[in-house]
């Protein structure tokens, strides 16, 4: 239903109730029925047999102008065609049909739901129609049933009720309703807590949104027709009004904006011809005997219940009504209170004696019905007396004043004319002088102290004291007294012996001050700490710097310097190595190995120099370290060497700062021998080959490592064609690639063992994805490539962020697709990069190395239609067989694993695994 929700806890209703309900609105012969007719063999559907209540009747109004408009709509004839054909069971195929929907009985109680809430496809949100609508007063359904002559009455009904949604806007907006009182005929709003009158219109005399055009002029009904209500605590049955007198005839139709539900009420004609209602009124409090003797409409517990509950509720209103009296009254009497002791707080004369009183707490007593006692602490200085300092946070008030109060509320303490604190006032006038005093003689010593630090020569004693720390102290404005910042003046020049730090130290750094200026810092520093003295020792002009200190500062000089000359020696020997450059090779040149992240420490560590030369990490031991890079097992390498490149007709290596082994020279192999102590026979061997591409031996073998290929295209540099074979890098030892496969093998195992992790699915509208999403699921993308128009228009695509494992399939990802953006799992198309991923909904995430932080993106075919999540969820998916042989176990998935991480990164070499997977396959078979 528009604008309603279904609750969360659903309150248990009794049987009682729940017959009463279902007989006012549905009852069990009050129902709709569909038909449904195949129009070849004319057979109607087995569904037309059977019947469906409804409290409700949903109504279109959208392109419809009136209710009787919207029921004829409701009530036509469907034509099922095309893509909607019935399928009939008779003929055994889809065929032709109309299906129209015929009402066979009606509640006493007949709503009609207007569909104001839309469905807009293209921007997937939901929109308000506003459109006006007209109904009438009066409504005739006996010749909207399907049988008409089983209608024993007229079926005439009455408007009774409007529920109006105020608001433009679907998922916002303000819910009212008006109803008619069926004893007066007059209308009332309910808002909330507010309940007004309207009047003999549904929207009121004045009503902008809603109009009515009567026929008729409208009368109200007269106190003989509507009877006497003012008949103390009893509830009567009322007789209608005459059509006469009715406030308008059937003709009067109104006209709403806003209104999203209708009902009406059927008008019951006895064996006399008039109208009769069945219903109970509640006048004031009690309900009548007649209605719980059998033949009323309430039970006699719900009559009781009623009764207990009214009684309740007079008895909660006296005490409220005697409530209100007596806070009436305190509030009066507080009034009056408060206007009385400010009519006398003021003090006429200086002479007439007076009281402090709390500002805080005369602000609190004129604000509170009940005060609490007087509380003068808070402007009662350590004296027991009134400060000059508090003056702002109190009132002088008159004697008499303070009577009244004091004689009601006591408390205290109580502070007279005569209770102003001297001691407090000579302490402010101290404080003043004093900082008068200090801020004369602080601005002589800034003088003093600008002309030591511009180097001005200064005659008498002298002290030193730190530069910063003085530089500092001139930098402070608006200073009354001492503070902490005064304080230590010499601890940054006072080495942990106690003497002066050599000025080369860091932070040493001093200056002669007079001894003027010493004095006055020593005493501001005395007066902040007076108990650490170590902060401002004083060290005179003459004073020499601490031996030991000096000694150690020569000692660290001296290390510095050596360390200094031998990086200066290492960068002057390997010069090339050290600036990043690369090598040019040379075919059938003996050269050597090292492994890329000991050069990358290495050129940090030599680069160091000037003050950071000592605090430079040192690498580790490159003896060490080349140990580390062979196998125990096979004596093999663990690490392969850089690709080769060609540039301008020469090879050189690829360079990386963290991966792989990097060629280097014989005379820098030696110089590092010498520099570090390594034996030359622990030197890893490399030569340049050129092998023809017709040779049988397998690219990538353990001997050797190819060029890329991108870079022997002979498009590329116009040069690479002057090579007859490609250059490869023959190692001595050889590359253990048993335990290099076992390592990345267990490497890529772990990255693809991860649980609830993030990646990103893109929708692209279109065929092609935009840039941003190209680049973002990690394609290399061409500098030239021109993007085409539509493309870069659709570049906004939607995206959602999802959770998912490495043992999620590719079904399960669809069907989060399929959730998140409607598109069903035969329509998707997913691609990581320009890769498209494979459609085998049984294969996992991890089968299709899609890593956590992966992007996707996601394209809709519109090949299959549309159908609802839940037809999907319902219909339980067959279980994947697994395949015969060693496919489960943990040593196959290893090798695909294995497998199809080495194909991400060498296909040639994946494609060889794969084939001895599938020769040890059928070998195991």
């Amino acid at each position: 239903m528009f604008g309603f929700q279904k609750p969360q806890n659903p309150i248990s209703i009794s049987g009682e109730i729940l017959f009463l309900l279902a007989a006012r609105f549905r009852g069990f012969l009050f129902l709709k029925f569909r038909i449904e007719r195949c129009s070849v063999c004319g057979k109607e559907s087995e569904a037309s047999s059977k019947m469906e209540d409804f409290y409700e009747l949903e109504l279109n109004i959208k392109g419809l102008n009136n209710l009787d408009e919207s029921l004829n709509d409701y009530l036509s004839m469907e034509q099922l065609q095309g893509e909607n054909q019935y399928f009939c069971e008779s003929c055994g195929r889809r065929v032709d049909a109309t299906r129209c929907i015929k009402l066979r009985r009606l509640p006493a109680v007949l709503n009609f739901q207007l569909k104001r809430c839309v469905f807009l496809p293209k921007t997937t949100t939901k929109k308000k129609l506003t459109s006006a609508f007209s109904f009438p007063r009066r409504l005739h359904m006996a010749e909207r049933l399907c049988d008409p002559s089983q209608s024993q009455s007229e079926l005439t009904y009455d408007l009774s009720a409007i529920l109006i949604h105020r608001g433009t806007a679907v998922n916002s907006g303000h819910y009212v309703a008006h109803i008619k009182d069926k004893y007066s005929g007059h209308w009332w709003e309910f808002d909330d807590e507010h309940v007004s009158k309207l009047g003999l219109h549904p929207f009121g005399a004045e009503s902008s949104s809603s109009s009515a055009q009567p026929e008729q002029n409208l009368q109200p009904a007269t106190s003989e027709q509507v009877g006497s209500v003012g008949n103390g605590n009893h509830m009567n049955s009322f007789q209608p009004p005459s059509s006469d007198f009715n406030i308008a005839s059937h003709e009067e139709i109104f006209s709403s904006t806003d209104a999203y539900m209708l009902m009406y009420t059927r008008i019951d004609t006895n064996e006399n011809g008039n109208k009769s209602y069945i219903t109970l009124r509640a006048d004031n409090m009690d309900v009548d005997e007649e209605l719980v003797s059998g033949n009323g409409s309430l039970p006699l517990h719900l009559s009781e219940e009623i009764k207990e509950l009214n009684a309740s509720y007079v008895s909660s209103c006296q005490e409220y009504q005697l409530k209100k009296g007596r806070e009436v009254d305190n509030i009066t009497e507080r009034r009056q209170e408060v206007r009385l002791v400010l009519s006398e707080a003021p003090v006429s004369s200086l002479e007439d004696p007076f009281f402090w009183i709390s500002a805080d707490w005369l602000r609190q007593w004129a604000d509170c019905i009940i005060p609490l006692p007087i509380d003068n602490t808070s402007i009662q200085c350590s004296h027991g007396k009134v400060p000059v300092s508090k003056v702002g946070s109190m009132k002088r008030v008159s004697n008499k004043a303070w009577s009244i109060l004091f004689s009601k509320y006591g408390g205290g303490p109580v502070l007279s004319c005569d209770d102003c604190c001297i001691l407090c006032l000579k302490d402010e006038a101290e404080t003043a002088v004093f900082a008068d005093n200090y801020r004369d003689r602080r601005a002589f010593m800034k003088q003093l102290a600008e002309a030591a630090i511009a180097g001005h020569s200064l005659d008498g004693n002298q002290y030193y004291v730190s530069k910063s720390w003085l530089s500092q102290w001139l930098r402070r404005k608006n200073v009354d007294s001492p503070c902490d910042a005064d304080s230590e003046p010499t601890a940054s020049i006072r080495c942990p012996h106690g003497g002066l730090l050599p000025e080369q130290a860091a932070g040493a750094k001093r200056l002669l001050i007079p001894e003027s200026l010493w004095l006055f810092l020593l005493e501001s520093a005395s007066t902040v700490k007076p108990d650490d003295p170590s902060g401002c020792s004083p060290f005179p002009s003459d004073s020499e710097t601490c031996a030991v200190c000096s000694l150690e500062m020569t000692e660290v000089a001296c290390l510095e310097d050596s360390l200094r000359a031998a990086k200066l020696k290492q960068r002057q020997n390997h010069e090339k190595l050290w600036q990043g450059k690369s090598i040019a090779l040379s075919p059938g040149c003996k050269y050597y190995l090292l492994p890329s992240s000991w050069l990358s420490k290495w050129r940090s560590y030599v680069t160091a120099s000037g003050k950071n030369v000592s605090s430079s990490v040192e690498p580790e031991s490159l003896e060490d370290v080349i140990d580390s890079v062979k196998c125990v097992k096979h004596l093999r390498l663990l690490e392969r060497p850089l690709d080769l490149t060609c540039k301008r007709g020469v090879i050189v290596q690829r360079t990386s700062m963290t991966d792989g082994l990097t060629l280097i020279t014989e005379s820098d192999w030696k110089f590092f021998c010498e520099e570090w102590g390594v034996p030359e026979e622990k030197a890893i061997v490399a030569e340049i080959d050129i092998t023809s591409f017709k040779a049988n031996k397998l690219v990538g073998s353990c001997e050797e490592v190819p060029i890329s290929e991108a870079h022997l295209d002979p498009s590329n540099d116009g040069v690479n064609g002057e090579l007859e074979g490609k250059p490869i890098i023959r190692t001595f030892a050889e590359i253990c690639e048993d335990c290099i496969g076992e390592r990345e093998s267990h490497e890529l195992m772990q990255k693809l063992n991860y649980q609830d992790e993030d990646i990103r699915v893109f929708l692209v509208h279109g065929k092609e994805a935009p840039r941003s999403v190209l680049e973002a699921s990690g394609t290399t993308f061409e500098a030239d490539r021109r993007t085409s128009k539509r493309s870069r228009r659709n570049s906004s695509s939607s995206s959602v962020d999802l959770k998912v494992s490495g043992s999620t399939s590719i079904y399960q990802l669809k069907m989060m697709i399929w959730e998140s953006f409607g598109v069903v799992k035969e329509n998707q198309k997913l691609h990581k990069g320009s890769r498209e991923i494979e459609a085998d909904e049984s294969s996992t995430l991890a089968d299709r190395n899609i890593f956590p932080g992966d992007v996707l993106w996601v394209t809709d075919t519109e090949i299959y239609e549309n159908r609802d999540i839940a037809d999907e969820l319902s219909d339980p998916k067959e279980s994947w067989q697994a395949e015969e042989g060693f496919r489960g176990s943990k040593r196959c998935q290893c090798f695909k694993v294995t497998c199809r991480g080495i194909l991400a990164v060498d296909p040639i070499l994946g494609h060889i695994f794969l084939a001895m997977l599938d020769i040890r396959w059928a070998v195991y078979n």
